[in-house]
């Protein structure tokens, strides 16, 4: 039973445990950019460490079931590395640039929404208004995004938290931040960081195609872990050649110092890059890749609790609501899921059972006939003799 039990429940744990780790990158990253790190450079020194990471992993352990390197798989890996360790990291960070790291979190809840409708699209996600599971994760994806945007636009009064609650001991934590808070730019960051999620959810797509199916890809590539290291060192070389395109006349980017910068690039290449990318791959082959990115309000709510004391941003009225929004909106999707994952079985043993049925009465109906043949050849057997 308990076996059973944390079988099941082992993909939920997965995808929290991810947000933890998201947290944390997106708090770390937000200071190292307040503090002039660039977002080029940090894409490209976070794919390094996850490569480093990974790689041993990958040789060691997938030596016996990594499929051989074709053309086919070497361009969908490519392409797998544009879209999120490139061009959705630039954007994502160079939208944060520009907002607060709570900001960021909250405007990434449009990715669930963003990969129904593409997996949808795509036909790996059934959409059947009539039944109540489809109407739960529509209605889901809708108040999580609805919870989103009021924790991000909504405001209302001040919640008093005992860390939040000396002001001068937030002046000094914000002293640093100032510089970067006078120049921030919502809508321009929110661009950003929407064009960003539709590179991320179609990444998640495309993972689950050239991973597991083989309907559009054509070819399967089971290894996870290499597939990890291999996005990770594909988004590394086209990340250095963007930043050397676009910042060809700032070699001091390139410095790395003993500094939030360095906890940045290793933090968010082991956690951020590697573990995320491998784990999420692993949880889109079993849960499918609506479920994997349904879970990232969480990330929003964790944000906005440890920043308060970490990067002194307070908490209001708005801020909790939308969390309380985003809760019910996560629970939603999640029970339509389920649902919609048991009628699915439901409807796979009704079938196999329709086909045993058949089978049965075709083997019937074969050995029905070979009686009266049987019987055909034995009275003519019997004529003959008389």
């Amino acid at each position: 039973m308990d076996s059973k039990f944390l079988r099941k429940a082992k993909p939920y744990l997965a995808v929290i445990m991810l947000q933890f780790g998201s947290t944390g990158s997106a708090i770390i990253a937000k200071s190292a950019l307040n503090h002039g790190m660039s977002h080029y450079t940090f894409s490209v020194y976070r794919n390094i460490v996850a490569t480093v990471v990974m790689a041993p992993f990958a040789l060691v352990l997938e030596r016996k079931i990594r499929p051989r390197m074709t053309f086919s798989i070497f361009y969908k890996i490519v392409l797998l590395a544009l879209l999120e360790p490139v061009i959705d990291q630039n954007l994502y960070y160079a939208g944060m640039k520009y907002t607060t790291a709570t900001f960021a979190s909250a405007m990434c809840n449009v990715l669930p929404a963003i990969t129904f409708l593409l997996a949808w699209a795509l036909g790996l996600e059934r959409v059947n208004i009539k039944r109540w599971s489809s109407q739960a994760k529509v209605a889901g994806t809708l108040v999580t995004v609805s919870g989103a945007m009021i924790m991000t636009l909504v405001r209302g009064s001040i919640i008093g938290l005992p860390w939040t609650r000396h002001s001068h001991i937030n002046s000094q934590l914000t002293a640093a931040d100032a510089d970067a808070n006078s120049h921030q730019n919502p809508v321009r960051g929110a661009l950003m960081i929407t064009a960003g999620c539709f590179c991320w959810s179609i990444f998640y797509i495309l993972q689950k195609k050239l991973t597991y199916l083989q309907a559009i890809t054509l070819k399967s590539y089971p290894a996870g872990l290499s597939l990890t290291a291999l996005i990770c060192m594909g988004g590394a070389l086209q990340g250095t050649a963007l930043t050397l395109v676009a910042e060809k006349s700032n070699t001091a980017i390139w410095t790395i110092r003993g500094d939030t910068k360095l906890l940045a690039y290793v933090y968010s290449g082991l956690v951020g890059s590697g573990i995320t990318y491998y784990v999420a791959g692993v949880v889109s082959k079993e849960k499918g890749p609506v479920f994997a990115t349904s879970f990232n309000p969480l990330s929003m709510v964790f944000v906005a609790v440890m920043s308060s004391f970490i990067l002194a941003e307070q908490l209001d009225v708005g801020k909790v609501s939308g969390a309380i929004v985003i809760v019910v909106g996560l629970y939603l999707f999640i029970w339509g899921k389920a649902k919609d994952k048991k009628e699915s079985l439901t409807l796979n043993a009704q079938s196999e059972m329709v086909v045993e049925k058949q089978g049965s009465a075709t083997n019937s109906s074969t050995n029905a006939s070979k009686d009266n043949q049987s019987d055909v050849s034995k009275a003519i057997s019997c004529d003959n003799v008389v």
